[in-house]
């Protein structure tokens, strides 16, 4: 079975296949480390599934407003023109919690706080928190990990 494992302690995400290790990368968590609670900008902890896949056919490096591709593409005039929009890039992988009272319903709910496994920009450092609770990767990165995870896939995310 496929799962994700994502360790907040040293910013990687782990893709297994049973206990077998397929590939591994750099991510980044919150700058306000690992936390469930609504409006704290923290990357939840815990059980977590992929609730739903979203961009699939989307270029590389499309922009996304509201999980809506906007039919732009990411490049540095872009950036200089929305200077403090929190990039969203090229897939979205949206996480629903599965442990009531920590990451799941009430004020912890990671689906309602829009937690995902998302592209950024490539400017953008990977191996350190500085994330808004999201967990950003590397464009190519989260491509490999959109087309091999499926839906439903088991995350647990580690402090």
């Amino acid at each position: 079975m496929r799962h994700l494992h994502i360790s907040i302690q040293t910013q990687t995400l782990s893709a297994f296949e049973d206990d077998t290790l397929a590939f591994q990368c750099q991510v980044s968590t919150a700058l306000n480390g690992p936390g469930c609670e609504e409006g704290s900008g923290k990357t939840p902890f815990g059980s977590h599934y992929i609730r739903a896949k979203i961009g699939a056919n989307e270029p590389i490096n499309s922009v996304f407003v509201g999980r809506r591709a906007t039919g732009e593409i990411y490049s540095s005039v872009l950036s200089k023109q929305f200077p403090k929009r929190d990039w969203i890039l090229t897939r979205i992988l949206w996480l629903c919690g599965n442990e009531i009272g920590v990451n799941r319903l009430g004020n912890v709910d990671s689906m309602s706080r829009y937690i995902y496994i998302h592209g950024t920009p490539d400017t953008e450092p990977m191996g350190v928190p500085k994330s808004h609770g999201c967990v950003r990767m590397r464009n190519n990165d989260v491509l490999r990990v959109f087309d091999w995870a499926p839906l439903g896939c088991p995350v647990m995310i580690e402090v």
